[in-house]
């Protein structure tokens, strides 16, 4: 198990945001992931539209998982239409 970053941006709409918000910690949990850390960094303007929309919520996660998962993690983000963008980094240990 490696710790990794993950860094979302939601749709700022608060039922969109919290179904997508529970879909990642649902898909990160079944993957064997273990979430250690999640921190909401809030609302802001984001640096060029992204499907239409010119804000989007925050969210930072910080999770041990393995690394052969994070493909199958990154198939649901991809698909999920309230997700923006995200990002994957392996955090220090």
């Amino acid at each position: 198990m490696r710790p990794y970053e993950l860094t979302v941006i939601f749709q700022t709409e608060e039922e969109l945001y919290r179904q997508a918000k529970e879909i990642v910690s649902a898909t990160l949990k079944q993957q064997g992931g273990e979430i250690v850390k999640e921190e909401e960094l809030g609302e802001r303007p984001l640096a060029y539209e992204i499907k239409g929309k010119k804000r989007g919520r925050y969210v930072l996660f910080v999770a041990n998982m393995a690394p052969d998962k994070l493909l199958a993690v990154e198939k649901v983000l991809k698909l999920e239409q309230t997700i923006l963008k995200y990002l994957f980094v392996r955090a220090e240990d």
